[in-house]
């Protein structure tokens, strides 16, 4: 079984339990997850709905992401990524992972670098409309 489990970006809802079960190993002595749900609010400000439009590249960033990931940890058994893309609602999953590792301290680590790589090297842009009608572009060049 490889570590890398999935890593990819799609427009299906997502489901952090799913990516757990896919991670699950008797090898592994953690899993940790993490959820990255759209909230009804951003500075101040309140939010309807929001949406991620991605460059055609996004499914090639995300898996170079983990695997750039996947040997920086000893012990890790298992890592699964998804980003959803589309139209999204409050309480959606955005962003979902999940790392198995033989030991919590690694597993929470790579979780967190996980979340924070993607976030930050993945090319989605958010388009976020506010309850005023108005909307705003989030990590657009």
């Amino acid at each position: 079984m490889g570590v890398v489990l999935r890593a990819v970006v799609t427009e299906d809802p997502l489901s952090v339990e799913e990516h757990a079960a896919l991670v699950g190993s008797d090898r592994a002595g953690a899993v940790v997850t993490f959820s990255g749900v759209v909230r009804d609010h951003d500075g101040g400000r309140s939010v309807l709905e929001l949406e991620y439009h991605s460059h055609p590249s996004a499914a090639d960033v995300v898996a170079e992401v983990v695997e750039s990931l996947s040997d920086k940890y000893p012990g890790v058994h298992g890592i699964a990524v998804s980003h959803r893309v589309g139209p999204l609602k409050i309480g959606d999953v955005a962003l979902a992972c999940a790392v198995a590792a033989e030991h919590r301290k690694e597993a929470f680590l790579l979780c967190a670098d996980l979340v924070d790589e993607v976030k930050a090297r993945l090319p989605v842009w958010k388009r976020q409309v506010f309850s005023d009608g108005r909307d705003e572009w989030v990590n657009c060049p």
